[in-house]
């Protein structure tokens, strides 16, 4: 019989490209939603509403595995106080739901695998390398990061071995942070951000799907792991592969960081800073990123 990997946030878009993978890999899939969908041959769709805190339990009842990717994008609005409220409180509440689900049936699961982000190391630029071991950040993002893996910690109490993926920046086709990007440098007016040192580290969503499908196989993998290329691209590399994959070298200025901190308001720090992030722990278990190269990934997604 086939394992169960219930998904949440799993309509979105690694949730759809891990979907693809898993069922590749001889898994059967669910999938929490906030509306009804219509199941397919391999997919089943559950319902639930995280801030009425209601969900139908047969989801995380037949489960054998819960990737948990559900939250608020934390770049889709200006960083009000509500909207930080709401950012963490859909990880928070989210996580809490199903805890209550597994606890209240004695539910054990082979593995619990959340989300989570290199945000936990600040918005700071610097040198450091942070490893799995970086003291957490006490700005928003580190305390965002920092609440949603001690939401992922209360699944871990109940003795479930439990994993958090700490991802960099996803590259992919038709989605994610490029989508927002590609308007701007088709037209060739792209150009790097502020200074263009901030570091961004970043991951095809192929390489992050295979992360979470190694989570959930290999028995030996518990708590944080960093998902980013460690290679040392700056916005301003970035900026520069993305124009020559359009087939131009980049010639205008830097968008000043003044005019992005108009703009996006504390939000700004997303693209105005970037830390850079070690992946040895999890190279030490095998695992191989197969999209290392910048420039070759940014051409497979556009």
């Amino acid at each position: 019989m086939k394992k169960n990997v219930l998904i949440s946030g799993g309509t979105g878009f690694v949730g759809r490209n891990l979907t693809d993978l898993l069922i590749n890999n001889g898994y059967s899939v669910s999938i929490l939603s906030r509306r009804k969908r219509n199941n397919t041959t391999d997919i089943y769709y559950y319902t639930w509403d995280v801030e009425k805190q209601t969900i139908e339990e047969e989801a995380v009842l037949k489960a054998d595995y819960i990737v948990h990717l559900a939250g608020e994008n934390i770049a889709g609005e200006r960083w009000s106080e509500k909207r930080k409220k709401a950012i963490i409180a859909s990880r928070e509440l989210s996580a809490a739901l199903i805890h209550s689900v597994l606890k209240q049936n004695n539910k054990k699961l082979d593995a619990f695998v959340s989300a989570s982000a290199i945000g936990i190391y600040g918005a700071f630029n610097g040198e450091e390398i942070c490893t799995e071991d970086t003291p957490v950040a006490n700005d928003f993002l580190g305390t965002a990061c920092q609440k949603w893996e001690a939401s992922a910690n209360t699944i871990e109490s109940l003795g479930i071995r439990t994993v958090k993926i700490r991802t960099g920046l996803v590259l992919g086709k038709n989605d994610g942070f490029l989508n927002k990007l590609t308007p701007i440098f088709k037209l060739k007016l792209g150009s790097a951000l502020g200074s263009g040192k901030q570091y961004m580290p970043w991951v095809y969503v192929d390489d992050l799907c295979r992360i979470y499908l190694e989570a959930i196989k290999n028995t030996n993998m518990s708590g944080a792991y960093n998902a980013a290329i460690n290679d040392g691209t700056t916005n301003a590399i970035f900026s520069k592969a993305l124009a020559k994959v359009y087939g131009y070298s980049i010639w205008l200025p830097n968008v000043p960081s003044f005019l992005l901190k108009i703009v996006l308001g504390e939000m700004s720090k997303l693209v105005l800073s970037g830390r850079r992030v070690s992946s040895d722990k999890l190279n030490k278990l095998g695992f191989q990123f197969y999209f290392n190269n910048l420039q070759d990934t940014l051409k497979k997604c556009l």
